[in-house]
């Protein structure tokens, strides 16, 4: 049930959502033009983001939060056998339990590959661990934005990937907590393809937006140049 990266291992039997595009794809197109010294990862599942944001980072510390027990477990297990084990630190707690600690601390860069699926009647009998890596309820896109804009630095940046049906109300959300949209990427499977995914880069400066396209696939596992270049740091096939 492993899944290997060119320099660390991701175990994932224990967790609902198993390593897929979208973690990588948020790992590997955050922006670090500012230099974070501070990270969280909200809803950490394996632990992923974090691991990938270490290897591509210099920041001294990098928090992850998991609100499923198997799942915080795994993400301890991943960091303590990466390379990069004393920067990567996993707690168990809802956001609202971790945002309510008494520290005042404050990251330079929030991420979050946040479950956006609403249940159908085929899904209400889900294991109770998987509705909460699935389902939008239990990590709403409104809580999501509102304690990232308490617990972000004064110049710090909150990056998300959302379905692309979503991405007009959470930018418009984000707004009201004085949040702007810098960066945008949207994401075609293929280049005929609907666009399926929104990464969104936010801050608290209000500047032109950087807005692209990605186009994962050629053809069915025949990946674009700009797809490989993407995430050429971390597969082992790429």
């Amino acid at each position: 049930m492993s899944f290997s990266f060119k320099q660390f291992t991701v175990e994932q039997d224990r967790c609902a959502m198993k390593v897929g595009t979208d973690g990588v794809l948020l790992g590997s197109w955050t922006s670090l033009e500012n230099n974070p010294q501070t990270i969280l990862d909200i809803g950490a599942g394996t632990g992923l983001i974090a691991l990938m944001l270490a290897q591509r980072s210099a920041a001294e510390q990098i928090d992850a939060i998991e609100i499923d027990e198997n799942a915080y477990e795994q993400c301890v297990e991943n960091f303590e056998n990466s390379p990069w084990a004393d920067r990567l630190f996993c707690f168990h707690a809802s956001l609202d339990e971790f945002a309510d600690e008494p520290e005042d601390e404050k990251y330079d860069l929030i991420v979050s590959n946040p479950p956006f699926f609403v249940p159908n009647e085929r899904e209400v009998d889900l294991p109770e661990n998987r509705k909460k890596a699935r389902f939008y309820d239990s990590l709403p896109f409104e809580d999501l934005v509102t304690y990232a804009s308490q617990l972000l630095s004064e110049n710090g940046e909150l990056v998300v990937v959302i379905p692309f049906a979503e991405e007009e109300h959470f930018i418009t959300f984000a707004k009201t907590k004085s949040f702007f949209a810098n960066r945008i990427t949207r994401v075609r499977g293929t280049e005929t393809a609907s666009i399926k995914r929104s990464l969104l880069q936010f801050s608290f400066v209000d500047k032109p937006i950087d807005a692209q396209e990605l186009v994962l696939e050629i053809s069915r596992h025949h990946y674009t140049d700009e797809f490989k270049e993407l995430v050429k740091d971390f597969y082992l096939k790429l």
